[in-house]
């Protein structure tokens, strides 16, 4: 039992005692129900507390869920010293694969450094998994051929760590769903201006690094999608997740995380009526802590969608966090034209739709991305009842009887009044320009018709007594 160990850790000093996934024996009292446990964690936290100063005995242990050990021991006197042993970066894999492959036999297309770069995510126990694997793997395509009163086999290739790599999960994706996206550009008709603005925003900081370390400036972080259901939204996040970018730089780490419907879980503090212990308030303040504690250098994006941007929380929106407000609106018509287009790419469609789908998108004014997309799955599950081979004018006029708007004229005006006071509030549009010559004074801006803003003597931000406004 503990006291046991620790008479004879201090009859054997100096001695380390060494506990190995602490939580199983030691969990949060006031979270277990076994009287057992509580006595437990009261015993070592005594055996802790009468140690000698001058024992030399060294108390260490190990966990992987640090949250679930009582609060007590992690106090001063106790395990008051935490080292996070996190996982290896490119340089501590490569180490690790040099470890576990000193004594395999390796071809010489076998690139180490290039598989340190593609295991983001691994840790020693996974890396070493994947090297047995690659071994066995080899071993099971030589099989006929191995003579086995031979000691040695044929060396391992490149072929056989690929496929280790195709068979096997780093530990710290195991507990989690990694979705990848089958979501493309091409997908996604219209929404051409937002397509550009959320590349700029999140592809070219991953693809061009060296630009922002070469003017000092740090790539947004967060970007928040709001505008009326049905317009893309969730298309767009999963199309800039699945972009050929971030496989080319998977040795960075880029990451998209996706937060569909944000205004359920970030509505503004104080708002969450009926919740009386606070719940909400508090998955606010661990997705705020979480996203200020991320590391600059890591190439972690956040997005957010929602069709309710008044409930978020202002606090999610500061610069550092969903600081780039994306407005997806109705699609134009233009757009419509392009989502349709988007829609049937892969559907046998008559020629004369083709030509006609013009007027099929002037006539759709109002309607958004989704509702176009309602027109034309009833017309592609009619095709298949139909022995007619390909889509004609008559499914979609039979469809279009059926079509409707989801968002309406006053939903719209809310959205457009939304953008329009939010713009108003952070200063967007500002008309400011440095004066042509700076010998000239103040004065100069007035005689150019305001073109140019007086920076020296604008009350901008500050009331008529000159006292600061600026978060008035």
């Amino acid at each position: 039992n503990l006291r046991k160990a620790f008479e004879e850790a201090e009859k054997n000093s100096p001695a380390i005692i060494f506990i190995d996934e602490i939580d199983a024996i030691a969990p949060k009292r006031e979270k277990t129900n076994g009287e057992v446990e509580r006595r437990v964690v009261s015993q070592l936290l005594t055996l802790m507390d009468g140690m000698k100063a001058r024992s030399n005995v060294v108390v260490m242990a190990a966990t992987n869920r640090p949250n679930s050990i009582d609060p007590a021991l992690r106090r001063f006197g106790r395990f008051d010293r935490e080292i996070d042993i996190g996982i290896p970066d490119p340089t501590g894999r490569l180490e690790i694969l040099r470890i576990h492959t000193k004594n395999m036999k390796l071809d010489e297309d076998v690139d180490l450094e290039r598989i340190a770069f593609e295991t983001h995510g691994y840790v020693g126990s996974d890396i070493a998994s994947l090297c047995s694997e690659a071994a066995m793997q080899q071993i099971r395509e030589k099989m006929d051929l191995i003579d086995l009163e031979d000691e040695t086999i044929d060396a391992e290739v490149l072929d056989s760590l690929a496929y280790a790599l195709g068979v096997s999960n780093p530990s710290a994706l195991r507990e989690t769903a990694v979705e990848v996206p089958t979501v493309t550009w091409k997908d996604i008709g219209g929404l051409e201006k937002v397509k550009l603005e959320l590349q700029e925003t999140v592809q070219y900081p991953v693809e061009h690094p060296e630009k922002f370390v070469k003017f000092g400036m740090s790539p947004s972080k967060g970007v928040l999608f709001y505008g009326p259901p049905g317009c893309g939204k969730t298309l767009l996040a999963k199309a800039i997740a699945n972009e050929y970018v971030f496989d080319k730089a998977r040795a960075a780490a880029p990451c998209v995380m996706f937060f569909d419907e944000l205004d359920s879980i970030a509505k503004a503090r104080g708002s969450n009526l009926g919740d009386g212990g606070g719940a909400g308030d508090r998955v606010l303040n661990q997705i705020l802590t979480e996203m200020d504690g991320m590391n600059a250098k890591k190439n972690v994006f956040i997005i957010g969608a929602t069709n309710r941007p008044d409930q978020i929380d202002p606090a999610l929106l500061r610069p550092g966090r969903l600081d780039q407000l994306i407005y997806i609106p109705l699609p134009d018509e233009s757009s419509r034209l392009s989502i349709l287009k988007a829609t049937l790419r892969k559907s046998p469609v008559a020629k004369k739709v083709e030509e006609r789908l013009d007027y099929l998108a002037k006539k759709t004014e109002g309607f958004s991305g989704a509702d176009l997309t309602e027109i034309c799955q009833p017309t592609m599950e009619e095709d298949e009842e139909d022995p007619v081979p390909e889509i004609t004018m008559v499914h979609f006029e039979e469809a279009m009887k059926y079509a409707r708007r989801s968002v309406s004229d006053s939903d719209i005006r809310r959205y457009e009044i939304f953008a329009q006071n939010l713009q108003q509030s952070r200063g967007f549009g500002l008309n400011f320009k440095f004066p042509e010559d700076s010998s000239e004074g103040p004065s100069t801006d007035a005689q150019n018709g305001g073109n140019a803003m007086d920076v020296t003597s604008t009350t901008f931000g500050r009331d008529a007594d000159g006292d600061d406004d600026l978060y008035a």
